[in-house]
């Protein structure tokens, strides 16, 4: 198999980029460097093309590794034919390889072995030539032997059957035959074990949906269901298509003593032995599916909640709301440093409202508190109440903003967060962890599991090591786009800098409470692990600011100095303008890019990035993202009616819908088909965590806390 060919056609990209993706890929290279900074060499081709490339890169390898052992297993048995040969080097998939090699696995003992055992596979054959013109029973005595354990012609019968059978269950062109068949008009269904019993799996009590139209999500609340023990789900294939094809295959000429035995022998392998497989392999292919499909929507949830814009030079007040244990409250200064804590007491049981307020006042007022970050958990809604009348209270300005706090108890309760607080309790971590994550959501939130963000659906019921992986690569990827200020990123953040591993990251700490601030990029050449593969992979992502080399400062990469100085010498400019914001007309500067690439012998992709950053050096990709919704008063639910329109913030998109939070502490659906007045095939053509919506109130259930929103406004 040509594997650069297919990831070239799977992809839709050229040859040459695909060539060069596995190469750098080879050589040990990371995704965001690659994309980065070997523009030249893929093709530009971004890093979610590169991910997919580099996940199929390992498929195919592996594929190709089983195809040989599988051809080394036939050969040693002396079965492997050239057209076999040919058929297992061809396949396109582990399922495929799976069914050549069937017929030569080895097995536990069946019912076909135990007959061949007992010499019964002449009978089989001469069943199968269907030439006979004596009754099968008859040729069957000759195979009756006490010694062989064949008691009567009615047992070697059936010991040939068996035979038969296994040899129809082992044929892969069957198979396949059959997989399609059931993926393309077989029937999924599902029933309720006990119908009395009132479950969120109603709706899937009397199910019944073709396979090759059950969207993902639905698979996977099958999946669960069936798990819990709630439901019985099963695929129901066209049997009667089926058996005829396989029929059609096996009675070759009309026999009227072999005819009848042969169709027996196809109903009975269709049944015993290929069904329950083929609906094992269906279930899985499904669930797969719906699981990459999960995992797809998972991580670009996840991206979009980590590239959130920072909300920079701001005082901020984290509060971590509950009841009998009271609010934690966190001040948390301009650069994240936690300059107070305290507990107040304005919830049920206690009540302690009015003394609450006035902790609240002194705090905004000795910390110039600005904002306020308020979690969105238990008693969240009764702490918004006494935030809003507080604001009526008081003459500073000051605004609220109910943020996403899943993970945040993660956190407060991990190694991680005792090592960073190690004087506090978890809901003095808690609530600093809540008002940093408004400040800086990606310098936070990088320090939680991503499966604990709670932006995905059914994510503890897929493959958790895909989900890791797939999440993992999120987060690199949105560090890297963004870049880390050395001098002040935590462990936690560093270790997602390309080529950074955990040791070399706490090493880099290590170094710099050692040896004080970094002024010079080749400085990290001296921390302990740091080779010269490492520097290379992560120089460009890690920024200097007021250090000795104002490119430092920049994304630039030191291997593109050089050109970066002879372009600033050719255009009249001098190092020091890239600090003093003296370069925003740079590129109008530069009428022919691919010339002047070719004078400072550099790419033409490579100097159009040097110029954009010169240009706006370190520039924070999460700026064009929207922003947080500041409030200063709260609506119920109660006040909710139909036809209200309203602002409010995706929270999380899935397979069916979008959850908007419209400030009444309930998010609200917007179901797919209320989403676009255009066909969309997922919400996420049309909507992305973190988006800034207007919509309108469709129906409120206050009962079972329901909203039902929509964006066709």
């Amino acid at each position: 198999m040509d594997i650069i060919k297919v990831l070239q056609e799977e992809l839709q990209i050229k040859y040459q980029q695909a060539e060069a993706a596995v190469r750098l890929i080879d050589e040990g290279n990371t995704i965001p460097f690659i994309a980065r900074y070997r523009k030249e060499m893929t093709g530009a081709l971004d890093d979610e093309v590169l991910r997919n490339l580099d996940e199929r890169l390992r498929y195919l390898r592996n594929l190709e590794e089983k195809k040989e052992q599988v051809l080394s297993s036939i050969r040693e048995q002396e079965k492997l034919t050239p057209e076999l040969e040919a058929q297992i080097r061809a396949a396109m998939t582990q399922v495929a390889v799976d069914d050549l090699y069937r017929p030569y696995r080895p097995k536990r003992r069946t019912r076909a072995m135990m007959a061949k055992e007992k010499g019964l596979e002449p009978l089989a054959d001469e069943i199968a030539r269907q030439q006979t013109d004596v009754p099968v029973e008859q040729l069957a005595k000759a195979y009756v032997s006490e010694e062989k354990g064949v008691a009567s012609a009615d047992e070697a019968v059936a010991g040939a059957k068996d035979i038969l059978a296994e040899r129809i269950s082992d044929n892969a062109v069957y198979r396949t035959y059959i997989r399609r068949a059931t993926m393309e008009q077989g029937m999924i269904s599902s029933a309720a074990r006990d119908e009395k019993e009132s479950t969120v799996y109603e709706m899937y009590y009397h199910y019944t949906e073709p396979v090759k139209r059950c969207l993902g999500h639905r698979v996977l609340a099958l999946n669960r269901g069936e798990k819990e023990k709630i439901l019985t789900v099963k695929v129901e294939a066209p049997e009667e298509q089926i058996l005829r094809y396989l029929e059609k295959q096996t009675i070759t000429r009309d026999n009227r003593y072999t005819t009848p035995v042969l169709r027996e022998v196809t109903a009975d392998s269709y049944n015993r032995l290929i069904a329950p497989a083929i609906e094992r392999e269906v279930r899985n292919e499904l669930t797969e599916k719906a699981e990459a499909g999960a995992i797809k929507v998972f991580g670009k949830n996840l991206e979009q909640l980590l590239m959130q814009p920072p909300i920079a030079g701001r005082v901020v007040l984290g509060w971590d709301p509950a009841f009998r244990t009271g609010c934690k409250l966190a001040v948390v200064d301009e650069t994240g440093k936690v300059l107070d804590t305290t507990v107040i007491y304005p919830t049920a049981p206690q009540n302690k409202v009015e003394a609450s307020k006035e902790t609240l006042k002194k705090l905004i007022r000795k910390y110039h508190v600005s904002l306020i970050s308020v979690g969105n958990g238990t008693a969240s809604r009764e702490s918004e109440m006494v935030i809003v009348e507080l604001l009526k209270e008081i003459p500073e300005a000051v605004q609220y903003v109910i943020v996403n706090e899943a993970g945040a108890s993660v956190y407060s309760a991990s190694k991680l967060a005792t090592e960073e607080f190690p004087n506090f309790d978890v809901g003095q971590r808690s609530a600093a962890s809540i008002a940093r994550r408004l400040q800086d959501p990606l310098a936070e939130l990088v320090k939680i599991d991503p499966k604990s963000i709670g932006v995905g659906q059914y994510q503890h019921d897929m493959n958790q090591k895909n989900l890791s992986e797939a999440l993992q690569g999120v987060v690199e990827d949105c560090v890297n786009k963004v870049g880390v200020d050395l001098n002040t990123a935590s462990a936690s953040l560093l270790e997602y800098i390309s080529g950074i591993s955990k040791v070399i990251a706490r090493n880099i700490v290590a170094y710099r409470e050692e040896n004080g601030a970094f002024t010079d990029r080749k400085q990290l050449l001296k921390v302990a692990k740091l080779g010269p593969k490492a520097y290379e992979q992560c120089a460009g992502f890690m920024r200097i600011t007021g250090g000795k080399n104002p490119l430092d400062g920049t994304s630039v990469h030191p291997e593109s100095y050089q050109a970066a100085l002879a372009l600033l010498d050719k255009l009249g400019f001098r190092l020091q303008d890239i600090t003093r914001g003296g370069l925003k007309e740079l590129g109008k500067k530069i009428h022919d890019y691919k010339k002047l690439a070719a004078e400072l012998n550099v790419g033409d992709m490579t100097l159009r990035d040097i110029v954009k950053e010169l240009e706006k050096p370190a520039r924070d990709p999460r700026e064009e993202m929207p922003r947080p919704i500041l409030r200063t008063d709260v609506l119920e639910m109660k006040d909710l009616s139909p036809g209200m329109i309203l602002k409010g913030t995706v929270r999380n998109v899935i397979d069916f819908g979008a959850f908007v939070d419209i400030g009444v502490h309930q998010d609200g659906l917007v179901h797919i088909s209320q989403i676009s007045d255009k066909f969309i095939k997922h919400p996420m053509e049309a909507v992305s965590v973190g988006d800034i919506v207007e919509v309108k109130v469709l129906s409120v259930d206050l009962a079972k806390k329901r909203i039902a929103l929509t964006m066709k406004l």
